[in-house]
């Protein structure tokens, strides 16, 4: 059996190490464990290509640690993101991991006071945290000074690209010297960033992580709900749980506060972040989530760049994502530092054709579930008081309350005072009327879209001697179906179509696609009359 790598192995000091038992890190991940070691070497440029969610900031955090020199009071590293909050979290998680080591830290952005990174920079830094437009401001006030830089990290390069800051990348480089060391992460690795590393990194050494996109210690399901019922689908979710502590992703602003409104209404902790809320709001909101004063955050995707928490239970994705990327990337935020996570996904009976391809896209497996059912949710909040009652009784308990229990069973049946007492505290918390209705939206668990069937279309025709029966025959040949239920045949000159069950249509689509080939059958596009 071959060991697992630990820290210990990747040549790090006893300091650094203390601080990361203290963070509760078990054991490096892919990219930790290969950048970390050529980092300490300190003789290369590195590209390192890892998904979102990989342990990064940690990946290039910990060698940097290692390697300041914090008798010097000039900037040793500078670490460009694309975004403000980005900026912030690296400077936290950095901040998290130096321990006893006395190193100075200064995250700068736009939407921040610039007098107050002013009056930082003058004290002395050794690591500079900043998005492109502000670091160049600070350039050209000649406020921050980056000649002699030993380390540049691009973290999130080709989310810089995308947000169109490739020049202000090219511009700032030019203000470093030729001798520092240049590391740069990106998930993807388009031209443009491979242009960029060969114009200005003088030869690298690349490390790509190789790991499915979505980690075995997140469990992703999904229900299939009608939008009306969403709401009532996430209060059951989170009710179940012993400790919810979760984002719940929504599509727009709008969506965002009206379900955080809600979720408060309804008595929860929660709280919404979005692109209208100020930056001191943000950061209060933020601060708030991370140190659990709440434990329900309902976010924007853009919004939500930078949240880094490692011991989420849950990601909800109250609306599907608008691409499979985004899935990733949300889903990324739990089953994280060795620790188990949830993600949920609601979509509507339409949806379900989107949610299968995010699914192949990924390379998991996302399961069918059903929202939990109200009994089932009673039950586990009388087994959760059961064991507090029990963890109470662990302790000494005030002789006060010892001489009340005796008056109280002195004065009655005992089963009718404990009754009494549990309906007193507890009756509005076990109350069934508090949930509302969930109506079943598929057939003995069947995705359904509103007449529970699905138009193919079929790239032969009679040309190709096709009739109705060789066509049913030859779906049948593929996957597990009845010749019943394929209905609706249309045989024509140079393509066909067919009618089938909702959850046998992706099976069938599936089953006749070749690698590196478009599907001989695909899903019919939608006439302008059926739309």
């Amino acid at each position: 059996m071959v060991e697992k790598m630990t820290f210990n192995d990747l040549g790090l000091s006893e300091k650094v190490l203390a601080a990361i038992n203290k963070k509760g890190f078990e054991e490096p991940t892919a990219i930790q464990a290969m950048t970390i070691p050529v980092m300490l070497r300190d003789d290369t440029n590195i590209i390192a290509q890892a998904q979102t969610g990989t342990g990064k900031t940690a990946a290039f955090g910990l060698p940097l640690i290692e390697m300041i020199n914090t008798d010097s009071k000039t900037v040793q590293a500078l670490i460009l993101t694309p975004t403000r909050e980005l900026a912030i979290q690296v400077s936290e998680e950095i901040n998290s991991l130096k321990g006893i080591k006395n190193i100075k830290i200064v995250p700068i952005y736009g939407g921040q006071s610039i007098d107050e990174q002013l009056r930082r920079l003058k004290k002395g830094v050794h690591i500079v945290v900043g998005t492109p437009g502000r670091v160049i401001d600070h350039l050209n006030r000649k406020t921050l000074k980056i000649g002699n830089i030993e380390h540049l990290i691009l973290d999130e390069a080709d989310e810089m690209l995308n947000m169109g800051f490739i020049e202000d990348m090219e511009e700032i480089m030019k203000h470093t010297n030729p001798d520092k060391r240049t590391l740069l992460f990106s998930a993807t690795m388009p031209k443009r960033i491979t242009d960029l590393a060969r114009k200005y990194m003088d030869g690298y050494e690349l490390l790509k992580v190789k790991e499915q996109l979505t980690t075995s210690l997140t469990e992703q399901i999904y229900f299939e709900v009608k939008a009306s019922d969403k709401f009532e689908a996430l209060c059951r979710i989170i009710d179940i749980e012993d400790d919810f502590y979760g984002l719940v992703f929504c599509r727009t602003k709008m969506d965002v506060d009206s379900v955080a409104n809600h979720l408060i209404d309804r008595g929860y902790d929660a709280e919404a972040i979005h692109g209208d809320i100020s930056q001191a709001q943000r950061e209060r909101t933020l601060g708030n989530f991370r140190k659990q004063r709440v434990n329900i955050l309902v976010a924007t995707d853009v919004a939500a760049r930078g949240i880094d928490v490692n011991n989420l239970t849950h990601v909800i994705n109250y609306s599907l994502p608008q691409d499979p990327e985004s899935y990733v990337h949300r889903i990324g935020r739990t089953g994280r530092a060795g620790h188990q996570g949830t993600a949920i996904t609601f979509i509507t009976p339409s949806e379900y054709k989107q949610l299968m391809f995010i699914q192949r896209f990924a390379k998991t497996a996302i399961k069918k579930s059903n929202v939990p059912r109200v009994k089932d949710i009673i039950n586990a909040k009388k087994k959760k008081i059961y064991d507090d009652l029990n963890a109470i009784l662990e302790d000494k308990i005030s002789t006060d309350y010892y001489n009340w229990a005796k008056q109280l069973l002195g004065e009655g049946d005992p089963t009718e005072i404990l009754a009494a007492t549990l309906n007193y505290c507890f009756e509005e918390e076990l109350n069934p009327d508090a949930y509302g209705e969930i109506k079943e939206v598929g057939a003995k668990g069947r995705p359904l879209d509103q007449q529970g069937k699905a138009r193919l279309f079929v790239a032969l025709g009679k040309k190709d001697k096709l009739n109705p029966k060789k066509l049913v025959d030859l779906i049948m040949s593929k996957i597990k179906i009845k010749n019943r239920e394929i209905n609706d045949i249309q045989i024509m000159d140079n393509f066909s179509f067919i009618t089938v069950p909702f959850d046998k249509a992706e099976k069938i689509v599936i089953s006749f696609k070749e690698k590196g080939q478009k599907s001989l059958i695909s899903h019919a596009k939608k006439t302008r009359s059926s739309q």
